[in-house]
């Protein structure tokens, strides 16, 4: 059924009468009501509902939190803006930068809103572009989107591995500050091999199931990440002064420009800060989908974007000498942070809960990349697209799906074993393939809003729509072109940045399977709904 209400907004006026609509005020134990109208609303948007509808609006939250896992990102991409201006850089770019990204938060929240299924903003391309530019332009913003997380995920799995095998190194330190083990390339692979396979396995789980345990997931990232900030910060014998920390840029990367090596520092917040329709791919598992999901897209980034802050800012005080911690043999230089003020025991102790919350974050990586090949596949854009679209009896879930991404992201790390330069490219063009995927929607949405008006769903921004999406999109082209770059001078084959072939790369494959044969059969996102 379609519930008729007054709608909550950013900026904007209440709207009435809206199918989108469904009630942020109803309580849990109308769950029955409100799966009713999700239903009905997914109807309506050309899909039957085939998941069970489990996650609350805690579990939702907390899931959108974990997605970007803030200790245990900070702590995975902390070295870059590290090495490229200091502390100080690392402080302000993810200070600044999360502004940018709660822009681009707020503009696909809008989005999600109208349209909560599974596809996310794939999804929203058959809204916003003409009838007759549907079907390429969703052709490639999936396929842009699905391998921008797929290498997130992979990556994610990489960095929990390196993290793990750190934490064993940590524990091999002898007196005189030598290790007893070194992690290799090998080992780390094959770490990041299980891990991936354990996080297939938890995704394979049911939604109830998946619930009840993501729903702690942000609480224990919470409460570590200040516990952890508060003991770096007591533990830490000779902190670094505040002119450090706050002011002093360095150049880092070569260029000659403190400026340009500021710019590099972004790597850390655009890395953790994306995919932000994570969310929206768990539409179709949401009670009161419409507004559950683009609340926690929204609040999400602004936990982030806190705690990010507070912990750059310890991580920063306790940095120690910049030059001997970037060149840690752990492999992490956060990890060494730790060490050198906790200690052996106490330092494991502590970086356990990093690689934990890491971990995290690569369940949730895996459970929004594996229901966005499932809703791609819904929409026949692969081979064998009827089997991965199939559901479990048993734990309705996309079982196929999930063991094809997990299957991709290994073979991914794999090519680590042969080329670390490739595999970094690779995890490179993660954050700028899903933020173009996103902004080409919302400009897209401005472009044609006159010709093509969509009908909003209960998030609303209102009159300050139009000047967030221009931020959005203008970031996004921005930070892409920066992330593209080269982060040393000298460039030579071994620092090359090869993130920009990989990108190119992906838009020649999509562009030549379309040309080759996909435009004679995909036609776009399609119902799944027949009538009699």
């Amino acid at each position: 059924m379609s519930a008729v209400t007054e709608k909550p907004s950013i900026g904007g006026a209440v709207e009435k009468n809206n199918p989108a609509s469904v009630s942020p005020a109803t309580s849990d134990r109308e769950h029955g009501q409100i799966v009713d109208a999700d239903e009905d609303l997914l109807g309506q948007i050309g899909y039957a509902q085939e998941f069970r509808r489990e996650f609350t609006r805690f579990s939702t939250l907390s899931y959108a939190i974990s997605i970007m896992g803030v200790l245990g990102s900070v702590s995975a991409t902390w070295s870059t803006p590290l090495a490229a201006g200091g502390p100080a850089t690392a402080v302000w770019c993810w200070f600044s930068g999360s502004f940018f990204s709660l822009c681009i938060a707020l503009s696909i929240a809008e989005l999600v809103s109208a349209f909560p299924t599974s596809g996310g903003m794939y999804f929203v391309t058959k809204h916003v572009f003409p009838e007759e530019i549907v079907p390429v332009a969703a052709w490639v913003i999936g396929w842009s989107n699905l391998l921008g997380q797929t290498a997130g995920a992979a990556s994610v799995g990489y960095s929990v591995g390196q993290m793990f095998l750190a934490m064993i190194a940590m524990g091999t330190v002898k007196e005189d500050g030598s290790l007893g083990y070194t992690p290799t390339s090998q080992h780390i692979v094959a770490a990041s091999i299980v891990v991936l396979i354990i996080t297939g396995v938890v995704c394979s789980f049911s939604t109830k199931i998946l619930n009840n345990s993501i729903r702690w997931f942000a609480p224990v990232n919470i409460a570590a990440s200040i516990a952890i900030t508060i003991a770096l910060l007591v533990l830490t014998p000779n902190k670094l002064p505040a002119s450090d920390v706050f002011s002093n840029v360095t150049d880092g990367s070569g260029w000659n420009s403190k400026g340009f090596s500021f710019f590099l520092g972004y790597l850390s917040v655009a890395w953790t800060m994306t995919d932000y329709d994570a969310t929206a791919h768990l539409s179709e598992e949401l009670h009161n989908a419409a507004i559950s999901g683009p609340v926690a897209i929204f609040q999400a980034v602004l936990v982030t974007w806190v705690f990010g802050v507070m912990l750059n800012i310890a991580f920063g005080f306790c940095a120690g000498d910049v030059a001997a911690t970037l060149s840690s043999s752990l492999g992490n230089p956060a990890a060494q942070v730790f060490l050198n003020a906790a200690g052996k025991k106490a330092g494991i102790a502590m970086w356990f809960w990093v690689v934990l919350i890491q971990f995290f974050t690569g369940i949730t990586a895996m459970l929004a990349d594996t229901r966005t090949f499932f809703a791609l596949s819904r929409d026949n854009m692969f081979p064998f697209s009827s089997t991965f679209r199939k559901m479990n009896k048993t734990t309705q879930t996309p079982l196929y799906s999930v063991w094809a991404i997990v299957a991709l992201c290994c073979l991914l790390n794999l090519i680590a074993l042969g080329s670390t330069q490739t595999i970094n490219g690779i995890f490179g063009v993660t954050a700028p393939a899903m933020d173009c995927s996103y902004v080409a929607v919302i400009a897209a949405r401005m472009y044609y809003a006159k010709s093509h008006p969509i009908k909003p769903g209960p998030f609303r921004l209102g009159r300050l729509q139009k000047p967030i999406n221009i931020i959005a999109i203008a970031w996004v082209c921005f930070i892409s072109v920066v992330l593209f770059f080269p982060p040393v001078s000298p460039v030579t084959a071994t620092n090359m940045n090869y993130a920009v072939a990989i990108a190119g790369f992906i838009v020649i494959f999509a562009l030549s399977w379309w040309y080759m044969s996909a435009k004679k059969r995909y036609v776009g996102p399609i119902s799944n709904i027949h009538h009699d």
